[in-house]
């Protein structure tokens, strides 16, 4: 399994990269995570220049999900699931 998150926008346009690859012991926390964010949800227009967007990608043993969410968007269990990738990517 691998969870990874890319920032990017922003006014400086920097790109930032996350990623995890949780030990099979933590899994189901982690698909837990995955599986409670929306993934089939419609997009929403763009609103405003210079705004962040988050690429989330998740590939399980059996499921892969792409999702770009703007960052008005990132709350609930998205913000959720990306909060946890960047701790424990930085504690790794």
């Amino acid at each position: 399994m691998v969870i990874v998150v890319i920032r990017t926008g922003g006014i400086a346009g920097r790109r930032r990269r996350w990623q995890v690859e949780p030990p099979r012991d933590e899994a189901p926390h982690w698909v837990k995570l995955i599986t409670q964010c929306p993934w089939d949800a419609p997009d929403e227009p763009a609103r405003g220049a210079d705004r962040y967007v988050w690429n989330i990608r998740a590939q399980m043993p059996e499921d892969r999900r792409e999702r770009d969410v703007p960052d008005r968007e990132l709350a609930g269990p998205w913000r959720e699931l990306v909060n946890a990738v960047r701790e424990a990517a930085a504690s790794g």
